[in-house]
Order: structure tokens, then sequence, then C-alpha cells
């Protein structure tokens, strides 16, 4: 039995929930916010867009939009810019970072403006307030809303038209401890229901058990982009040896052909940071050479390490790591 397809017209069941960015290209004035950026994200995956402040993500997904027409370049969801999609609010459901909401409207009767214009019956107002856990503050004012409860209520407006495609900016931002355990788990549910799901943050800490897939971008072009589990890749313990004998630790370095970093040390000792090794190996190597150490430390990089090596600004010392942006 064949299937036909639920995109778009002249779209491909291949294109159905594809986000795709190619060339794209923003300048304001002089300031290129964002620069010859390239990057699919795919459904069933949660992709997390992640960058310092003022890399270009919230500029990009503004161009996925329509809200921000780019210098050079295409932004597609489905195939098709945001604009010339059928339905684009039951398509997409974007929340963008400053979501405003009238202070004397419940939490109900926000989504009751927006449910006629996307096309959702009322018990589907009701059905997005329990799934993002308001359903019992439906009649309360939202002006009387925590910054948390804001950005559920936000999440349950991109909800309405049950979109194949979820872009979410800095969605965590003013949940607490609990929340973000919540959010990490409807974002899950929702990617394995098919949905294409993009999540934008500055800190890789904040989604990295959420996150398959991660787009790294810094000062608006693209560093890195993976599955999360390849950035463990670009990781490289470190060892830090401090030593009286300056030429001695310089020999032993040499002859083991350990790459190193120098560091400053007390005076009348040598220090470096030695990478691609193990404090076990040092010590066993030192030993032998009958050199004396004065400290002996392994050092392991996380992900965080990692994302900012790759952000970080040209020639500023950072963690130590492998590779560089793809």
């Amino acid at each position: 039995m064949t299937t036909a397809p639920t995109g778009p017209p002249g779209t491909t069941p291949a294109d159905e929930g594809v986000v795709q960015v190619q060339g794209l290209t923003k300048h304001f004035g002089a300031v290129a916010a964002v620069q010859d950026l390239s990057f699919t994200v795919r459904p069933g995956r949660v992709t997390g867009f992640l960058g310092p402040n003022g890399a270009g993500k919230t500029t990009t997904l503004r161009m996925l939009l329509g809200l921000v027409r780019p210098t050079s370049g295409t932004a597609t969801v489905s195939g098709r810019a945001y604009g010339d999609l059928a339905r684009p609010m039951s398509t997409v459901g974007a929340a963008l970072e400053a979501a405003s909401f009238h202070p004397g409207r419940s939490a109900l009767d926000h989504l009751r403006t927006y449910a006629p214009s996307i096309g959702a019956p009322d018990s589907r107002c009701a059905e997005v307030l329990a799934l993002v856990g308001l359903e019992g503050a439906a009649r309360r004012r939202v002006g009387g809303f925590s910054l948390g409860m804001r950005q559920r209520l936000a999440l349950a407006t991109t909800l309405l038209g049950d979109p194949k495609v979820l872009l979410l900016d800095e969605p965590a931002n003013g949940l607490d401890p609990e929340g973000i355990v919540w959010l990490r788990g409807l974002l899950r549910h929702l990617a394995s229901q098919g949905r294409t799901v993009l999540v934008s943050s500055h800190m890789l800490s904040e989604v990295q058990q959420t996150v398959d897939d991660v787009i790294i971008i810094a000062r608006g072009r693209l560093v890195h982009a993976s599955p999360i589990a390849e950035l463990a890749s670009l990781a490289v313990p470190t060892v830090t040896v401090a030593s009286p004998d300056e030429a001695g630790l310089d020999a032993l370095v040499a002859a083991n052909g350990w790459e190193r970093t120098a560091e400053a040390g007390a005076p009348g000792t040598s220090v470096v940071t030695l990478r691609g090794t193990s404090a076990a190996a040092v010590g066993s190597a030192a030993f032998a050479a009958g050199l004396e150490l004065h400290e002996l430390a392994s050092r392991s990089v996380g992900l965080e390490d990692v994302f900012l090596h790759l952000v970080q600004e040209p020639g500023t010392p950072g963690p130590t790591t492998t590779g560089g942006a793809p």
C-alpha cells in the first residue's frame, strides 16, 4: 500500500520536516551577523543549536521564520521557505526568546486568541496546557506568572497547531532544575513522535543530556556539526607536571614525544601540561629517568570544555582539545 506524501505541495517525503540552511548570510550594515552558514536538521531527533550570546542563533531562527530577509543564501522547512508553506503555523511551531503575553488574559484565553488563526479547535487549548503542566493555572492571569511559567505557556502556544517542526530559542531560560528535567522529557517525547526539534542555547551543559545532535556556531559561522557523541572524540586528557629540573623535564618530554604547553610555575620550578598521555605513564617514565617531580596531576576534558574551545576567539587560551572547526 502506498501512502501519499503529507508535506506541502511540491515537496517529497524525504523533505518533510527537514530544516535546511544553505549558504545563509545576513549583514546589518557593516556587521556580519551570519556568514555562509549551512546545516541540516532532521526529523525524529533533538538538535542543539549552540553558540555564545551574539553568535547569530536568533538571527538565523528569524530568517528561517521569514522575519528577517537574508543577504544571501536560503533557509527552508520541508523544502520550502516559511512564507511559501501552505499552513506555516501548523507546520512550524516557534518560540523565540522574547515571547510576550497580555498580562490581563488568562493562559487559556491567550491560547484561544491564537487557535482560530492556526486552525486549532478550542479543545486543543486545554490539551496543550496539560501537556506543558499548566492545566492548574489555565484560568490564572498571565501577568502573575513566573518566568518559568511563561516559558511553558510559550511552548504551549507553539504546540497548538500540532506542528511537525519546533524551533525553540532558549526554552530552558527561567526554568528551575525540576522544570529543566521536565522540558528534557517533553522534547525527547516530541522527537520520538517523528518531529523535528531545534533548540538554541548558549550553554552546552544546559542541553547536553537532551540533544541527539549539535550545531555549534561562533561569530556567525559554523564551527562544528555532529551527533553529540562525536564531541567526546575531540577531548584529549592532559597531565600537569612540575619539576625543579627544567632540563631533565624537557629531555623527558622530548624522549617520549609528548605534546606540551608551558605554564607559569613557582621560581625554580618548571611546569608543563602534556596532551594525550596519562599521569601513570609520565610518573613511570620520570621514575625510570630518575627525574624529581613536585607535581603530577591528570585533568579530564569535558564536553563543556570542548564547546568553549570551539567557540573561543582565535588566539585566546582555552581548554586543550584536538580538532577544530570542520
